[in-house]
C-alpha cells in the first residue's frame, strides 16, 4: 500500500471513506464535493474507491489521501469495496442514488454515511448538474461545498504541443462519438488558419485517431498516444497548454474545464445542463436538441451517434472554435494569466494509491 506522505502514520487515525468507482470524467466532476470533504476533515485520512487507473488524476485533485481500487463493468457498483481497515468513520456514496452504492457502504458499518435517498438526505434531482448534486448532499449534512472549486494545478509535464489545437475524436460510448469524418474538417478549416493541429486518443482509440490525421492531411506524427492511450500526465500537459480544445462529451472535455482551457465541447444524448462546462466567455458548449427534449432525451451509452449530435456541423464547430482563438485566450488557462494553483498544494506529492493487503 503505498500512501500520501504522512498519511497512515498514526493507527487511530480516523478514517473517510468516498465511493466514486466511475471514470475521469466522473471524477472530475466530484472534485468540489472531494475539497469540500477535505476541509470539513482534516484530521481524517480521506480514502476515495476508485478504478487504480485514476492514480495520476486522483494526485492532480490534492484532496485524497489514498485511492483504494474499486471498479465494475459499464459503470455499475463494485460488488464490494476492498476495505482493509477497521469500519471507517464516514462513508460518503458520491457514486449514485441506489440502495445498490448505498449497501457497498452499509455493509462496511461506517458510524456514519452520508447518501442521498437514505431516508433523511434531501431528494435525488434528476435534472441537477452533476458538479451541484454532490455539492448540495454535503452541503445538506453540513458540510459547505462550492461547486466552482473545480481547477486542478498546472502539470509539471511539459507539453510536446503547446500552443496546438488538440482535438480528441474519441469518446466511451457510441451515442457520444461525434462522425471522424467531421473532426477531419474542423482539423483542415483550423490548419487553413494556420493553427497547429494535434489530435489524442484514448486506450483502443489510435485508429480512429489516425483515420482522423489522414483525411485532414496530417501526418501520423500529429496523433499523441498509443493503442492504449495517453497516460494522464501527458494528455493533462496537452491540454493544459493548448490554445482551445475540441471534443465530445468526454473525460477530456472535464480536463478542459478543469484546467481552464477554451474549449468547444459537443453534445448528444444529454443536455450540457448536466455535464456541461461552466457559463463562461472560455467554454462553448454545443448542443441542438429537437423541439420538446428534456434534459436527457438519448441514451448516453448508446453504440450509435445520437441524431441530437449529428444536428452539429463541422461548420458550427470550427466557428466555435476561431472565436476561442481570435479572443486570444492564453494556452493552458484564463485569458487573466493562466490556471491558479491550488492553494497548499504540493505538485511533486507521490501517488496517493492504496490496495487490501
Amino acid at each position: 500500500m503505498v500512501l500520501r506522505e504522512g498519511a497512515g502514520s498514526d493507527r487511530d487515525r480516523p478514517r473517510a471513506l468516498v465511493l466514486r468507482a466511475l471514470g475521469l470524467g466522473d471524477l472530475l466532476t466530484a472534485v468540489p464535493a472531494l475539497r469540500a470533504l477535505r476541509r470539513a476533515l482534516p484530521h481524517h485520512e480521506l480514502v476515495l474507491a476508485a478504478p487504480g487507473w485514476l492514480a495520476d488524476a486522483v494526485r492532480a485533485v490534492g484532496a485524497v489521501d489514498v485511492l483504494l481500487p474499486a471498479g465494475a463493468a459499464d459503470r455499475e457498483v463494485p460488488v464490494r469495496v476492498p476495505w482493509p481497515w477497521p469500519p471507517p468513520d464516514l462513508a460518503v456514496d458520491l457514486h449514485g442514488n441506489g440502495p445498490a452504492s448505498r449497501a457497498v457502504l452499509a455493509r462496511l458499518t461506517p458510524r456514519r454515511l452520508l447518501a442521498y435517498a437514505d431516508g433523511s438526505a434531501p431528494d435525488w434531482r434528476p435534472d441537477e448538474h452533476e458538479r451541484e448534486r454532490w455539492c448540495r448532499l454535503l452541503t445538506w449534512y453540513g458540510i459547505p461545498a462550492d461547486p466552482d472549486d473545480l481547477l486542478l494545478r498546472r502539470p509539471g509535464t511539459p507539453s510536446p504541443a503547446p500552443g496546438a489545437v488538440v482535438l480528441h475524436p474519441g469518446a466511451d460510448a457510441g451515442a457520444r462519438r461525434w462522425p471522424a469524418e467531421r473532426f477531419a474538417a474542423v482539423a483542415r478549416q483550423l490548419l487553413a488558419r494556420g493553427a497547429d493541429v494535434v489530435l489524442t486518443c484514448g486506450p483502443g482509440e489510435r485508429d480512429l485517431a489516425l483515420g482522423v490525421a489522414e483525411r485532414a492531411g496530417l501526418p501520423p506524427a500529429a496523433v499523441a498516444g498509443t493503442d492504449a492511450g495517453l497516460p494522464f500526465d501527458m494528455l493533462a500537459a496537452l491540454v493544459d497548454r493548448a490554445r482551445a480544445v475540441v471534443v465530445g462529451d468526454t473525460g477530456v472535455a472535464h480536463l478542459a474545464t478543469a484546467l481552464a482551457t477554451p474549449s468547444v465541447v459537443l453534445f448528444g444524448p444529454v443536455s450540457p445542463a448536466l455535464w456541461g462546462p461552466p457559463g463562461c466567455a472560455r467554454h462553448r458548449a454545443l448542443w441542438r436538441p429537437h423541439p420538446g427534449d428534456g434534459v436527457r432525451p438519448g441514451d448516453p451509452h448508446g453504440t450509435e451517434p445520437d441524431p441530437r449530435l449529428l444536428r452539429i456541423s463541422p461548420d458550427e464547430v470550427a466557428s466555435a472554435c476561431a472565436e476561442l482563438l481570435d479572443a486570444g485566450a492564453r494556452p493552458g488557462g484564463s485569458p487573466g494569466g493562466g490556471t491558479p494553483p491550488l492553494p497548499g498544494a504540493d505538485a511533486a506529492a507521490p501517488v496517493p494509491q492504496g490496495a487490501a493487503p
